[in-house]
């Protein structure tokens, strides 16, 4: 059913790339046109409620724009798009992401000689049993 210039389109979204998106599941074989147009339609009203939350919630109005900062805000205080909270994260500088991981590292690193040590004495429980028996 092609769409004639005249009339507007239901969906803003393109179809056969939502068709893509919905095919890459290993559990579809095939796609209804009316669950394409559905989820077409649902993805585009989830897309502009989280854009109009995120705008009213957050400093665009200030600035009369939607900015990323606004989104990831969302995405972490609001209950409804934590499930979005790794997709859309807070930025953080280089430098900053850089230092978190050092100290990760060094908090591994620390973790990682206390599993050793356990191992050690396991492995010495293990052979002083063996050796008493």
């Amino acid at each position: 059913m092609a769409a004639r210039p005249s009339e507007p389109r239901l969906v803003s979204l393109p179809l056969s790339r939502i068709r893509v998106i919905m095919k890459s599941s290993p559990e579809v074989s095939s796609i209804n046109q009316d669950a394409l147009f559905l989820t077409a339609k649902a993805t585009e009203l989830f897309v502009q409620y989280l854009a109009s939350y995120s705008y009213k919630h957050g400093r665009g109005k200030e600035k009369n724009a939607l900015t990323y900062t606004d989104l990831s805000h969302t995405a972490e205080e609001c209950e409804t798009f934590q499930f979005l909270a790794d997709i859309l994260p807070k930025k953080i500088l280089a430098s900053k992401y850089l230092k978190m991981l050092e100290k990760e590292k060094r908090d591994g690193e620390v973790g990682e000689d206390d599993d050793e040590g356990e191992e050690e004495e396991d492995e010495d429980k293990a052979l002083g049993d063996s050796v008493g028996s």
